[in-house]
């Protein structure tokens, strides 16, 4: 009877660092490992903090080899390059080792969990150097398990050591924090990325084009984890030929959804064009072909940023970047200002967010990427500004190919504006603005009102777009451009509060009429309360 086969492993545990030279991209924290415990100065506690999958439970293992390892001849001691032959190293990479007890603090949370740890720890390891706990999403401990582990953690035998990790670092107790000492593992370079993938798919006898790693890289966003679980996708995705399989670029791009350079920057050289037509058309081509919405507004975002540090002097070129790529970014920073750059930055960031939350994506990205066309002919804040003082602004800068915007008109004067601020949220009221209205209502404190000019500052209740949203509203109801501005100076109290405070004075001043007092000392339980009409108050029993 044959032996059944081994089942498969998937790449990201089949290729999880065996020692400190695998572990890749935190080379600072190795180096501070390796003089530690040549020096003998190994802390008690260690936490490691970072990222999904840039090696937190990785490295505690490895931590755990180099404390306990004991060479091959059975005489070493603890080393930052641990032989992993010998009997500590193979169970602890086998999770096996008895003295080394791992927890997940996801499922186990509670004070009874590191009650058992507490009395652990009074017993000598049975066979290793030190007794490690290695604790992994420590953050989820719950308040009084921490309190618990707080006296083990600060003054453990001799013989204990704890590994701690975590993704959310900020949920740990200060007081845990300072018993530990700290490793902030960082994500892991793109480019040192793709060459790991490189190294994976030799040893895995599979062949990849270059920019199919790259895309692969760019997608892990910094985690290896993440890196090698997509990585592995795409070799199933991979067709077969008469010998090995090939993980290409454009197959990459299909099971992720991703647009290629080349089509993004075309789409943002007819947006520049301001070409409505084709760039419509170039963004329903790109969602027939998969793309997700989300990812197209994406790579108009990095492309904008790629723009703008090439005009500020940064040198952004990498191994894989074409040379039509590295001509069109160079073409653009010569021919935009960083003013547009900036504001086309910041109106594809508000589409990008848009299209995240939308309920139709597609159709919110045709409509965001409209919105920065025909928003790019819009005055600077400056001509805005001069507009509000009555003069007439210079013609806005136009993106390449597009025709530079008309001056604007003066603006109409504004006599016939409301006189004051009450007067104004009557004119939203009339205009069936009545949430606006109410908002303005009770949430907001004159600093000073100089139609057209408004400075207010909001109360915590005031909703964070009010800005956005009070601006186009006020052009709406007076026909006016306003200056609205959020200080931090001393403001009127809100309306509200006035209506509020004058209710309180009220209710005070009948109170001590002698009438009311008579009849509250001869029923205790009475209450004065406002009725529906304007200013009528009753007792109530």
């Amino acid at each position: 009877m044959s032996d059944s086969p081994q089942p498969y492993r998937v790449l990201a545990r089949k290729y999880r660092p065996r020692n400190f030279r695998e572990l890749i991209g935190q080379d600072a924290m190795v180096q501070t490992l390796g003089n530690a415990i040549r020096r003998g100065r190994l802390a008690h506690a260690f936490l490691m903090t970072g990222v999904r999958g840039v090696g937190k439970t990785s490295t505690a293992r490895l931590i755990a080899k180099a404390l306990n390892c004991i060479g091959p001849d059975g005489q070493g001691g603890p080393t930052i390059d641990p032989c992993g032959v010998c009997e500590p190293c193979m169970a602890i990479a086998e999770g096996r080792h008895i003295d080394v007890v791992e927890m997940d603090a996801a499922s186990h949370t509670g004070v009874d969990d590191v009650r058992e740890i507490i009395e652990a720890v009074r017993y000598a390891a049975v066979s290793a150097r030190y007794k490690i706990y290695i604790i992994d999403e420590v953050h989820m401990l719950s308040k009084n398990a921490f309190n618990a582990l707080l006296k083990t953690l600060e003054e453990p035998p001799a013989h204990v050591k704890f590994l701690f990790a975590t993704t959310e670092v900020n949920k740990v107790p200060v007081t845990v924090l300072s018993r530990c000492q700290r490793f902030d593992l960082r994500r892991i370079p793109a480019e040192m990325l793709a060459g790991h993938f490189a190294h994976v798919v030799e040893a895995e006898q599979v062949a990849a084009e270059p920019d199919a790693l790259s895309l692969i890289a760019q997608a892990a966003e910094g985690s290896a984890r993440d890196g090698l679980s997509i990585l592995d996708q795409a070799i199933a995705h991979a067709e077969m030929g008469e010998g090995e399989p090939m993980v290409t670029a454009a197959q990459v791009r299909e099971m992720l959804g991703l647009s290629d350079r080349g089509s993004t920057r075309r789409l943002l050289g007819l947006l520049l064009e301001g070409d409505t037509a084709a760039l419509l058309g170039g963004v329903r081509d790109q969602y027939a072909l998969g793309v997700e919405p989300l990812s197209l507004m994406r790579g108009l975002l990095e492309l904008v940023h790629a723009v703008t540090l090439v005009k500020a002097g940064r040198d952004i070129a990498t191994p894989g970047q074409s040379d039509e790529e590295r001509g069109a970014l160079a073409d653009w920073a010569s021919q935009i200002g960083f003013g547009p750059l900036h504001r086309l930055w910041q109106l594809m960031l508000k589409g990008h967010d848009e299209v995240a939350t939308a309920a139709l994506p597609i159709e919110a990205c045709e409509m965001a990427l409209l919105r920065v066309m025909h928003a790019a002919t819009m005055p600077d804040p400056s001509d805005l500004a001069r507009m509000l003082q009555g003069g007439v602004p210079a013609a806005a800068p136009a993106l390449p190919g597009q025709a530079p915007a008309a001056a604007a008109p003066a603006p109409e004067p504004a006599s016939s504006l409301p006189a004051s601020f009450e007067d104004l949220i009557e004119a939203f009221w009339q205009k069936s603005k009545g949430h606006l209205a109410q908002e303005m209502h009770d949430c907001v404190g004159i600093i000073r009102y100089d139609p057209p000019m408004l400075e207010y500052r909001g109360t915590a209740s005031l909703s964070p777009d009010f800005a956005t949203r009070i601006i186009p509203a006020l052009r709406e109801v007076t026909g006016v451009a306003w200056t609205v501005t959020q200080g931090e100076g001393e403001a009127q109290p809100t309306l509200l509060a006035n209506e509020q405070r004058q209710l309180a004075d009220s209710r005070a001043a009948i109170l001590e009429t002698p009438v009311v007092k008579a009849a509250m000392d001869a029923f205790p339980d009475a209450e004065l309360v406002h009725s529906d009409e304007p200013e009528q108050w009753s007792a109530e029993a």
